[in-house]
């Protein structure tokens, strides 16, 4: 198989979960309507939620590119060989994106430099389709380098962004309240069910499930929990706004105000590297757990 063939096949992959994504928007604008549960702030967080494409499509252009540019580098500067192009290698590189995916998206949740993005994703109050692509302007910096080890280890350029893009791709269907729990499947892969909890903001649904395709690694790695009833959606603080600006940027302000505040080098580095909810010893604000500081 081609590098060609393999980007076209990406691409139908995409578009097909896209149009599956558009199918499911209907059924669930529907519902809603049928059941009087359609409400303006509900559209206008759809709205908020779509409208954070534009500065995340704007950057993620340049990181694509920069991605591809700087895999390549990689692979023919440093790696003395290359795994080729073939089915075998292709259902591969997804399962190790997979994986990869898994710890980059838990030290989102546990860096607070990339909780700044990351947070974006979990800040609507509603489970929808579209707040699957709710997404902070610059997730996509984090995500090219977090995939940098599957180059070292062999994968070529093209087998890394494809593999990336079937794990998101993937995720489009599970941000969703119509389907309900699937069975044996729930044992095995990322389900709707085991997604709204990653989305739940009540304690015992903090900061689990962080898988993309497979749960399978968050079984593994002790960060699984199986939803028990419907959580509520959202950020830890008092975070429902449906202002454009404020939905890309929410974390900003608290986090340049924290630096400013910081006494120290050692304070600044946690500020920045710690994790979301650190406070020094001085500010017991913080609490174990809590997805965001309190505003």
């Amino acid at each position: 198989m081609t590098a060609d063939t393999l980007a076209r096949l990406g691409t139908d992959i995409d578009e097909a979960f896209f149009l599956i994504g558009i199918a499911m928007l209907l059924v669930e604008l529907a519902k809603a309507a049928i059941t009087g549960a359609l409400r303006w702030r509900g559209v206008a967080d759809m709205l908020a939620s779509a409208s954070t494409q534009v500065p995340f499509l704007l950057v993620e252009i340049t990181v694509l590119t920069a991605a591809y540019a700087l895999y390549t580098l990689l692979a023919d500067a440093v790696v003395a060989w290359s795994l080729p192009i073939t089915a075998g290698t292709i259902v591969l590189a997804v399962l190790v994106a997979d994986f990869f995916y898994y710890w980059e998206h838990r030290f989102a949740h546990e860096v607070r430099v990339l909780w700044l993005n990351h947070a974006v994703h979990h800040s609507s109050r509603h489970m929808n389709i579209v707040t699957g692509v709710r997404f902070g302007p610059f997730e996509g910096v984090w995500s090219m380098i977090a995939l940098v080890p599957m180059v070292l280890i062999g994968f070529p350029p093209e087998l890394v962004i494809f593999g990336t893009l079937v794990v998101l791709a993937y995720q489009t269907w599970i941000h969703t309240e119509l389907i309900g729990k699937l069975g044996p499947l729930e044992w095995v892969l990322n389900t709707p069910a085991h997604h709204r909890v990653h989305h739940g903001c009540d304690d015992k649904y903090l900061d689990r499930n962080y898988g993309g395709i497979l749960i399978v690694w968050d079984r593994l790695f002790g960060s699984f929990q199986a939803e028990v009833e419907t959580p509520r959606y959202g950020l830890k603080r008092d975070f429902d706004s449906v202002n454009p600006l404020r939905v890309w940027f929410s974390e900003f302000p608290d986090f340049f105000r924290d630096l400013v505040r910081a006494r120290g080098a050692g304070e600044v580095w946690m500020r920045i590297f710690g994790r979301p909810d650190w406070r020094p010893a001085a500010d017991p604000g913080g609490r174990v757990g809590a997805r965001l500081p309190p505003a």
